[in-house]
């Protein structure tokens, strides 16, 4: 089964204000806005216009990351929306790193082993 990749989006409403919501299919919810059936904020304030988006990732982080994002000033959402790329890069990288650790951790284990294995064989 494939695992939808979600992105936190943000619009500009007709009256200028700005929203930000969260989707794993960006066309379709930008539809759902400008035909009303939307979320309750944008329904009386269409059309609306995709302002930014960010990278994709797991609904966990795009929730954390509309959460963030609705809590800053207007002026601020984009740069919170898009400063968070980085982030994300670097989590991805910790997480690569810590799974070589292991592996390198478990290859070191099977060496000392096979070394072990030989010594009482050439004993």
């Amino acid at each position: 089964m494939t695992k939808r990749k979600w992105i936190v989006y943000l619009v500009r409403c007709a009256d200028g204000s700005l929203y930000c919501g969260v989707t794993n299919d960006l066309e379709k919810r930008l539809g759902a806005h400008n035909k009303g059936r939307g979320a309750k904020y944008t329904r009386s304030r269409g059309p609306v216009e995709l302002a930014g988006t960010s990278s994709e990732m797991s609904k966990s982080d795009a929730m954390k990351l509309e959460y963030r994002v609705k809590k800053k000033q207007a002026n601020r959402k984009l740069s919170e929306l898009t400063k968070n790329e980085g982030h994300l890069i670097e989590l991805k990288i910790e997480k690569r790193l810590q799974a070589l650790h292991k592996e390198i951790k478990a290859l070191g284990k099977k060496l000392e082993k096979l070394m072990d294995e030989l010594i009482v064989k050439n004993q």
